[in-house]
């Protein structure tokens, strides 16, 4: 299983930007699409973003389309996360994971491969 570490979260005002890194473990990063899944306090954690195993394909829920972006870096095992225009309805616990399914539907591949998250809280 992937082992997973997620960082970059902080306390922000709405407009600004964050930028989130996802550090797995191992040789086989490569070979997974990889997801950003993101729960806040009472609701369903819920995929906002995915992006294929070579990084050429991506998608991105509709709440968060046109502000956020996703992207790797195979040769460093890390995910990313560039989320800019922040709105407090974004202020969650943010984490990764390897994705299976197809969009709009992408599940982890493991749910024991999940890291601690990290938070993001948007607010003025």
């Amino acid at each position: 299983q992937l082992q997973l570490v997620e960082s970059g979260g902080g306390l922000v005002q709405p407009g600004e930007s964050l930028s989130l890194s996802c550090a797995a473990s191992g040789r086989t990063f490569s070979t997974y699409p990889m997801g950003w899944f993101r729960q806040a306090p009472g609701k369903e954690r819920e995929a906002v973003a995915a992006v294929s195993s070579n990084g050429l394909n991506t998608y991105y829920a509709v709440s968060v389309k046109g502000r956020f972006t996703i992207s790797r870096d195979n040769a460093k095992n890390t995910l990313f996360l560039q989320m800019n225009s922040l709105k407090p309805e974004d202020t969650a616990v943010y984490y990764c994971n390897a994705v299976r399914g197809t969009a709009p539907n992408y599940f982890p591949v493991s749910n024991d491969s999940w890291g601690q998250g990290t938070q993001v809280t948007v607010s003025s």
